[in-house]
């Protein structure tokens, strides 16, 4: 009759031998676990992931080119990144090297199979031995949670990249539609200039301007089409690093851009909870979380894995032949080898374990503290930047414009001169597009808070002074 503990020892040996017999690598290279992860955290956008088979890969190449052939919008920008970006594709094809590493390590290893032939001048022996590693078979169950536990770390930094991609290609998209729409209003003011200069042309023409005043004209007319020649530089490298981000060339990325960014919403995100949020959320919280988790596990088998890591069970079975008589003899046995721990006690080991989850700890808590301090700053930015969008768009540009309205009637009335009416004008536009700037920076302040609530550390955030430097026109706003 067997005893319950050995029948307990014996249900654990088969489970561990039906986990080693059964694992496989992952058909789609883990890209459903990372898409699930993702779901939520690309900013409203259910985009699909590169997949590995040629005919859903056609399909995706189809999708992108009709994509293509409409004004691109943010969402269209998101979904073609996440399916042609050429280093998230090697990220991922990355994760199924880890997975089928995976399936490697909690595979039980080949045993060894030795054969002898030994003669002299009186017999003849055959040695046949039959070895395998024992704690391989012992750890088999701790070595299977510990390569899950690894794979899951893995599958969420490859969910964090899907992440940091989608911010990177709207922040990309966002730059661009801006650029170009600064450089229209550019455009509009080299128009200006050149009506100015031409008229102070013929002014000194009839005599009634002097030199000086047409060379301050002409003076105008160069800066407006030097700031017009650096708009359009910062929307061509804009749309450059778009395509990067897109993984186009070629005739692809002859597409054309939305004509204006998204409208500023209606209210602003609420405080409340943002932190409480990002340590429930964020990826790289639950990664650095899953890292500390696996770090405990192990270092209860450090120890017992460098003093034991050598055990080994072998069976032999030995023919000896006399070559006068012929009589055959045959010896069986087993033999099993252990390691005398004579010099190394597992003492580095077990240091070194306890160091790693140390380690481990001291990340997730500077992980988590980095979490919270991103999305309060995230989030002042991201209130900040609505704030002066909003004050651009409802005061700034309607104040501008009724200061051209009063002076088109005072020019009407012969109170003001065409001079007035030029400056004002070119005036008016840099208004226009510094709330075009404003508008630009609250968008990227949102991609970063998104990014800050759910996602993974946003890196340097897009301040308003880093916004203002980046512009196109040499004033700010």
């Amino acid at each position: 009759m067997i005893r319950l503990p050995h029948l307990q020892r014996l249900s654990t040996l088969a489970a561990a031998l039906a986990l080693a017999g059964c694992a496989s690598v992952s058909p789609d290279g883990l890209r459903g676990d990372v898409a699930t992860l993702t779901q939520g955290r690309t900013g409203g956008v259910q985009a699909a992931l590169p997949a590995t088979d040629p005919a859903a890969r056609a399909t995706a190449q189809q999708s992108i080119e009709g994509w293509l052939a409409q004004p691109l919008t943010q969402d269209a920008a998101v979904r073609i990144a996440l399916l042609n970006n050429p280093g998230l594709q090697a990220r991922l094809a990355a994760l199924g090297v880890a997975d089928a590493e995976r399936v490697q390590a909690i595979t039980l290893p080949n045993p060894h199979l030795s054969l002898g032939r030994f003669a002299n001048s009186h017999e003849r022996e055959i040695e046949r031995t039959l070895a395998f590693g024992l704690l391989d078979l012992i750890t088999l169950p701790w070595r299977t949670q510990r390569q899950a536990e690894r794979l899951q770390i893995a599958t969420l930094q490859a969910a964090q990249d899907v992440v940091l991609l989608a911010a990177d290609t709207r922040r990309a998209w966002l730059r661009a539609v801006a650029a170009e729409q600064v450089a229209a209003t550019h455009g509009r003011m080299v128009e200006a200039a050149e009506a100015g200069a031409e008229l102070a042309r013929r002014m000194v023409q009839v005599g009634n301007w002097s030199r000086l005043r047409q060379a301050r004209e002409q003076a105008t007319l160069h800066d407006a089409r030097s700031q017009h020649a650096r708009a359009r530089l910062a929307a061509a490298t804009a749309r450059e690093e778009l395509h990067r981000r897109l993984g186009l060339w070629g005739l692809q990325t002859q597409y054309q851009l939305a004509a204006q960014l998204p409208p500023l919403p209606a209210s602003a995100l609420p405080a409340d909870g943002i932190e409480a949020t990002a340590l429930r959320e964020r990826l790289d919280v639950q990664a650095a979380r899953r890292q500390l988790d696996t770090q405990a596990v192990r270092q209860g088998w450090s120890r017992a894995g460098a003093v034991f890591g050598d055990i080994g069970l072998a069976y032999s079975r030995n023919t000896t032949t006399e070559r006068d008589s012929g009589h055959r003899e045959i010896t069986r046995g087993w033999e099993l080898e252990l390691p005398l721990p004579l010099f190394d006690w597992g003492g580095a080991a077990r240091t070194r374990a306890q160091a790693e989850v140390e380690q481990s700890a001291a990340q997730l808590q500077d992980t988590a503290v980095r979490a919270r301090s991103e999305v309060r700053a995230a989030w002042l930015t991201y209130r900040t930047a609505l704030d002066l969008a909003r004050q651009q768009q409802a005061e700034v540009v309607p104040l501008r414009q009724l200061i051209s309205d009063e002076t088109t009637l005072r020019y009407n009335g012969m109170l003001a001169s065409v001079w007035d009416m030029l400056a004002e004008a070119r005036t008016s536009t840099q208004a226009v597009a510094n709330a075009i700037e404003a508008q630009r920076d609250f968008w990227l302040a949102e991609t970063d808070l998104q990014l800050a609530l759910t996602g993974t550390s946003p890196g340097a955030l897009q301040g308003l002074t880093s916004g203002a430097a980046a512009s196109t026109t040499p004033q700010g706003h």
